[in-house]
């Protein structure tokens, strides 16, 4: 992207991927079809740590695309560092994440930022709720329960924390205390900081290709424990106290 569009970018869209090259192609395509002639947007793929091809498509893509940037993990950190990574080097006001295995359907990105431009600054984050799950009924049926229990613990009021359909403002995501699975729970965080939550209902869809990266038990302990976490946080928050200077 030539420097003096740089500071034009209004929307950064941010994609962590990891061994996902067969998905590289088809769902870039399909970011573009959503977003161009909308917003002056950037694509930010995150490269966490793949074993594929994917650096190579990715850098096939930047070729002829100037709005594509490629971020590399040397090693996995995790959906969730990947994400950070992906916002920390956004140019856009507005950030807005979906996952790289093509099951969150890019076509929902307008409505998802048009919702956080539109909410202003009560607004934290538009968070995509999936209707039509094309999952296993065991990966359902698990997602359910963990969603049950985080919002009973949590009171979130968001019956699906799990979509990578996203859109937030950059400087809200950055002001987050970061650990590995925040991405789980962005909408108690929010709220914690006093901001409000908006949703959007969006359709799965099966991944074009390959398998999950990220597995249900891979994380369920780790899981539990950072929602101790966050549930020790909430109880630890104290109202921002109002300061004013004082000159005479």
């Amino acid at each position: 992207m030539p420097l003096s569009d740089i500071a034009a970018v209004a929307v950064s869209i941010v994609v962590p991927v990891r061994n996902e090259a067969e998905n590289i192609s088809p769902l870039i395509a399909e970011i573009a079809t959503a977003l161009d002639g909308r917003w002056v947007y950037e694509i930010i793929y995150v490269n966490d740590g793949s074993t594929d091809a994917t650096a190579a498509r990715l850098a096939a893509e930047m070729k002829s695309r100037g709005n594509l940037r490629q971020i590399r993990h040397a090693a996995s950190a995790g959906q969730s560092a990947a994400v950070r990574s992906g916002v920390g080097a956004a140019r856009g006001a507005i950030v807005a994440t979906l996952d790289g295995d093509g099951q969150n359907n890019p076509a929902f990105l307008p409505e998802l930022i048009a919702a956080i431009e539109k909410g202003g600054e009560r607004v934290g984050l538009v968070a995509g709720q999936r209707i039509g799950r094309k999952d296993t009924g065991f990966k359902k049926l698990q997602s359910r329960i963990a969603n049950g229990i985080r919002n009973a613990i949590l009171h979130d009021g968001t019956r699906d924390t799990g979509c990578g359909l996203k859109a937030f403002r950059r400087e809200v995501f950055l002001m987050m205390p970061y650990f590995d699975g925040l991405h789980r729970f962005l909408p108690a965080l929010m709220r914690r900081e006093g901001y409000e939550i908006a949703y959007v209902d969006v359709i799965d869809r099966p991944r074009h290709s390959g398998v999950s990266n990220y597995g249900f038990f891979d994380r369920l302990w780790i899981g539990i424990m950072d929602l101790a976490g966050v549930w020790w946080l909430i109880r630890r928050k104290k109202p921002t106290p109002v300061a004013t200077e004082v000159t005479s």
